[in-house]
C-alpha cells in the first residue's frame, strides 16, 4: 500500500471561519484589498486538491530513493523537482512568508495549506518552507542591498535557504560552538572556518543555490551565545548585479542516513576548508564587550520555527489517524461484546478501537487548536491594528510557544502509535501507511530544541517574564472562562473537571518555587511533565470553547450533524479522559520523589 494520503480540511474551515475570528485577519489592512472571509473555503479546496494530486504521489520516492550522496553532491528523488517548483510557482509555498509580498496569504491560511503540504510529503515540506523562513531573517535585519541581492529569489523559491547551528561538538548548547569568522578588508564580508551538521536541507539539487545562514564567533568576540555573529553564506558566491559566480567553498561531507523522512536531506556541511568561504555579516559588527546579534536573530526564526515544528507533527499523526479510521471501517473482525452470537464486524464498532480512536481524534484537535491560536496571534503581531490586540497576542505567544512545539511532538509520536494498535500485526507492516509515519514523525520532538529544552523555557523564563504577570494573565484567560460557564446546561461535568485542574495546577506553581529554592534538581527532574499538563490544561480550554460553538451550530439546525457532534463528543472526552491526568501528576510532583536523582550511576 506504501503512503495512503487522507486529509480533510472541515477542521480548519471549523477553526478559521467559526471559532477564532478569521474575518477579524482577513479585514486587517493587509488582507482587505484581496481576501475575505467568503475565499477561504476555495483557497482550502484548492490547496487541498493540489497535495492530493501533485505532492502526496511523490511521498513513496522520499522513502524508497530518498536523498543520495555522490560524489560530494546530493539529489533527491526527480519527482520531488515537479512538485517543488508546482507548489512554487503557483503560490503555496515560500511567497507567503514575504511580509510584503503580493497575495500573501494571512498565516491561519497559509499554515492550513502547509499542514496539507506536510501530510502528504513530510520530506518535500522543509525544502518548501525553508526558502521563506530564512528570506525573511535576511529582510528583517539586512541591509537594502542585501534584502535586494538575495531575499527576491528565496521568495520565488527559486533558491534555496538553510539555518546552520548545530556542530559536532555542540547540539543543544549553542554557546559551546566553534565555528569562526575572520574579518576582511571589507567589513562585511568574513572568511569563515568551521563544520555544521544535521543540517536540514544543507545540500540538494532542487534550486540552482542555497544561501546558508551560519552562527559562528568573529575572531576576538565573547565567548557563549553572546559572543555569536549571523552571516550569510550562499553556497555559490552572488555577484552583486545578481548572477551567480564561484563556488563559495562550502563543501557537503556527507548526509545523516535517518529512521524516516529520507527525502530530506540532512547535510554535514564544512565551510572554509581551502580558506576560501566567505560570509557576509548579517547586521553589526561585535560591539566594544564582544557581543554580536546573531542569537537574537536567528530566535526570529527559531521561535516560528517552533511552532512549525509541532504543526509538522500534527500532520503526520492526522495522515495516520485518518488511516486508521479507514481500515477501522473497513476491518471485519470479531463480534460484538454484547451480541456475540451476532454477526462479525468492523472493527470501529469495538470498544476499545473506538477509544484508541478518539483518543487520537480529540488529542489532535487539541493540538491543532493550540497551533492555530499560536498563527493567529502571529497575524496580530505582525498585521495587526490594535495595539492593544497586538500586546496581548506578544504575550500569550511566549506562552503557547513551547506548548505546541513540546506537546504536539510528543503527541505526534504517541497518537501513531495508537494508529499502529488499531492496524494491529498489519500496522508493523510497511506495506501499510502508519510504520513510515511513526518513522518520519519522531524527529520533531529533537528539531528546534529538544522538548526539555521546551520545558525548561517553560519552568524556568516563560512562568517569570515580566515578573510573572505574563503567565498570570494567560491562567486568568483560562479562570474567567471557567467561572463565567461553570454552571453551563449542557457541559457543567467538564466544565468542574477543567476547574480542579486549575485549582491543582495554580498549586504546583507554588510547589515548584519551592523547589527552585531548596533542591533545584527537583525543576529538571519534573519539567517535561509539567509542560504536559501545562498543553493539557490548556487543550481543555480550547476544545470545550469549540464545543460550545459546535452546540450552538446544533440549535441553529446546522446540516453538518456529525461534524458538530463529533466536535462535542471529542471535547467531553479530552476533559473527562484526558485533562484528569493534570490532577494526577501534580500530586507526582508534589511528592517530589528523587529516586531518578539518587540512584547510582551503576545501577542503570
Amino acid at each position: 500500500m506504501g503512503s495512503k494520503y487522507i486529509f480533510s480540511n472541515r477542521d480548519h474551515k471549523f477553526i478559521i471561519k467559526e471559532w477564532l475570528d478569521g474575518r477579524k485577519i482577513l479585514s486587517l489592512k493587509r488582507f482587505q484589498d484581496y481576501l475575505s472571509v467568503e475565499d477561504v473555503d476555495g483557497i482550502l479546496d484548492q490547496s487541498l486538491k493540489v497535495c492530493r494530486d501533485v505532492v502526496a504521489p511523490t511521498n513513496d520516492d522520499g522513502d524508497t530513493i530518498g536523498a543520495i550522496f555522490k560524489d560530494g553532491k546530493v539529489t533527491v528523488p526527480p519527482s520531488f523537482h515537479k512538485a517543488f517548483k508546482f507548489i512554487q510557482e503557483n503560490g503555496w509555498g515560500a511567497s507567503n512568508s514575504d511580509v510584503d509580498g503580493e497575495g500573501a496569504l494571512p498565516e491561519i491560511l497559509n499554515q492550513a495549506v502547509r499542514e496539507f503540504i506536510i501530510g502528504a510529503n513530510p520530506s518535500l515540506s522543509p525544502y518548501v518552507g525553508l526558502c521563506g523562513g530564512i528570506a525573511s531573517v535576511i529582510k528583517a535585519f539586512g541591509s537594502p542591498e542585501q534584502i535586494a541581492l538575495f531575499t527576491p529569489k528565496m521568495f520565488e523559491g527559486v533558491w534555496e535557504g538553510t539555518m546552520c547551528l548545530t556542530e559536532p561538538g555542540g547540539g543543544s548548547d549553542v554557546g559551546d560552538m566553534t565555528t569562526k569568522a575572520y574579518a576582511t578588508d571589507n567589513p562585511l564580508i568574513y572568511k569563515l572556518k568551521g563544520t555544521k551538521c544535521f543540517i536540514t536541507g544543507g545540500d540538494h539539487d532542487l534550486t540552482d543555490n542555497i544561501i546558508h545562514l551560519v552562527l559562528a564567533r568573529v575572531a576576538g568576540a565573547a565567548p557563549g551565545t553572546k559572543g555569536l555573529s549571523l552571516f550569510i553564506v550562499p553556497k555559490i558566491w552572488v555577484n552583486e548585479d545578481g548572477s551567480l559566480g564561484e563556488s563559495n567553498d562550502v563543501a557537503t561531507v556527507g548526509i545523516e542516513h535517518k529512521m524516516g523522512l529520507k527525502g530530506s536531506s540532512t547535510a554535514v556541511l564544512s565551510f572554509g576548508d581551502e580558506g576560501q568561504c566567505r560570509g557576509i555579516l548579517l547586521g553589526s559588527a561585535p560591539d566594544e564587550k564582544g557581543f554580536g546579534q546573531g542569537m537574537g536573530q536567528m530566535f526570529m526564526m527559531i521561535n516560528g520555527s517552533r511552532l512549525d515544528t509541532g504543526h509538522s507533527a500534527l500532520a503526520v499523526a492526522t495522515v495516520a489517524y485518518n488511516n486508521a479510521v479507514h481500515y477501522a471501517r473497513e476491518r471485519i473482525q470479531g463480534r460484538p461484546i454484547h451480541n456475540p452470537k451476532g454477526d462479525r464486524v468492523p472493527i470501529i464498532q469495538h470498544e476499545d478501537i473506538r477509544r484508541m480512536l478518539l483518543t487520537q481524534k480529540a488529542t489532535l484537535e487539541a493540538m491543532r487548536a493550540m497551533i492555530f491560536k499560536g498563527y493567529y496571534y502571529q497575524d496580530l503581531i505582525v498585521f495587526g491594528d490594535d495595539p492593544a490586540d497586538v500586546n496581548k497576542a506578544k504575550r500569550s505567544i511566549e506562552v503557547i510557544t513551547p506548548l505546541v512545539k513540546a506537546y504536539c511532538s510528543d503527541q505526534g509520536w504517541l497518537m501513531i502509535t495508537e494508529a499502529i494498535q488499531v492496524f494491529g500485526g498489519y500496522g508493523f507492516t510497511e506495506e501499510y501507511p502508519v510504520a513510515r509515519q511513526a518513522r518520519d514523525v519522531k524527529i520533531y520532538s529533537i528539531w528546534e530544541g529538544t522538548n526539555f529544552i521546551q520545558s525548561m523555557d517553560l519552568v524556568g523564563r516563560k512562568w517569570n517574564l515580566d515578573k510573572g504577570n505574563i503567565f498570570k494573565e494567560w491562567l486568568m484567560e483560562i479562570a474567567t472562562f471557567v467561572q463565567a460557564n461553570q454552571n453551563h446546561d449542557t457541559f457543567a461535568r467538564e466544565f468542574k473537571v477543567l476547574g480542579k485542574a486549575l485549582l491543582a495546577y495554580q498549586e504546583l506553581l507554588g510547589t515548584v518555587l519551592g523547589y527552585f529554592k531548596e533542591n533545584i534538581r527537583l525543576v529538571p527532574l519534573y519539567s517535561t511533565r509539567i509542560l504536559r499538563i501545562t498543553a493539557e490544561l490548556y487543550g481543555g480550554y480550547l476544545l470545550i470553547q469549540q464545543a460550545i460553538v459546535a452546540l450552538e451550530k446544533l440549535k441553529q439546525g446546522d446540516d453538518d450533524k456529525d461534524f458538530y457532534n463529533g466536535k462535542i463528543q471529542t471535547a467531553k472526552f479530552y476533559l473527562l479522559n484526558i485533562v484528569p491526568d493534570v490532577m494526577a501528576t501534580v500530586k507526582v510532583i508534589k511528592e517530589g520523589d528523587t529516586s531518578a536523582i539518587d540512584i547510582p550511576e551503576g545501577a542503570f
